[in-house]
């Protein structure tokens, strides 16, 4: 099913970008307006013909109750003593602000150098969703891409989802998410240096599996709740905590976990706005790909 309503799907005029320029200069709502996403269709096939900025994909609505489905990837970073990189995001995000989550959450934008825009045969390699974790990691965390060689990142597997921005804006909220998620694993052996970015990330911790268990635990029902991202709870509860525990397995080349599935799942119901209706399937805010249908 197509998305509905206003929104406006475009080629875009942008020039291209490269990963160290990304971002000087920009708030969040320049970003918003100016990264143009990729859209994909339900088997993650980009749609090349169109194309949507980062405004008009996180748009929640009656119009457009799914925003419009796009790719995303998220990083899994770990040092050498196999803890892993959390951030709260930054209080000035749009989207999901003051939220936990897992190192970096982004994603590949058309118009960039290194090209970012994989199709979807190129599994497991997808060089352009590493090119991008590399840009984020930088321009997030102040990461250099010597510390994250493109060939150390390993590609896990996808999960569609999405989730309505209710907990910060109510159940009518303007914002939300609607991705296809490309989950990538990387450890880093020797000293990494972090600079995060305030506009970006509000605060970091280095965390053990059970650190993380305990933490998610302690947050349920809590005065003092730690808010946890949708998409990173439900990747946690989906493979994340079994891959962390085999770590060496899941960043070799040719992984067991490896795979090309995309898994679905909706939101808790506390992401679930007031136009997301029990009626709406699976198809709800994709986009159809022209090309591909036959």
């Amino acid at each position: 099913m197509s998305c509905s309503g206003s929104i406006t799907l475009r080629r875009s005029t942008r020039s291209d970008v490269g990963e160290s320029a990304y971002g000087v200069g920009m708030n969040q709502e320049d970003m918003m307006d100016s990264d143009m996403l990729v859209a994909v269709d339900a088997k993650d096939r980009p749609i090349l013909d169109q194309i949507v900025s980062k405004k008009e994909a996180h748009v929640f609505s009656p119009d457009s109750p799914r925003g419009v489905a796009h790719r995303a990837f998220s990083v899994f970073l770990f040092n050498s003593k196999g803890e892993m990189l959390l951030t709260k995001r930054a209080s000035s995000k749009i989207t999901f602000p003051d939220v936990w989550t897992n190192t970096c959450c982004s994603h590949p934008l058309h118009n960039m150098i290194p090209n970012e825009v994989d199709e979807v045969d190129a599994l497991p390699e997808f060089p352009g969703i590493k090119h991008a974790a590399i840009r984020k990691l930088k321009h997030e965390l102040g990461i250099s891409p010597k510390d994250v060689p493109h060939q150390d990142f390993r590609f896990l597997t996808r999960f569609h989802y999405w989730a309505s921005d209710t907990l910060t804006y109510g159940s009518d909220a303007p914002w939300g998410e609607h991705e296809i998620d490309y989950c990538l694993m990387i450890q880093c052996p020797g000293t990494i240096q972090l600079d995060p970015n305030p506009e970006e990330v509000g605060e970091i911790q280095w965390v053990s599996a059970d650190e993380l268990r305990d933490l998610m635990l302690s947050s349920e029902g809590s005065s003092e709740q730690r808010l946890w991202s949708p998409w990173f709870r439900g990747i946690m509860e989906r493979g994340g905590f079994t891959w962390w525990g085999d770590l060496e397995e899941a960043l070799k080349e040719g992984s067991k976990y490896c795979n090309k599935d995309i898994t679905y799942f909706d939101p808790p119901p506390e992401h679930t706005g007031s136009y997301n209706l029990p009626t709406h399937g699976q198809d709800m805010g994709v986009l159809k790909n022209s090309k591909q249908e036959h």
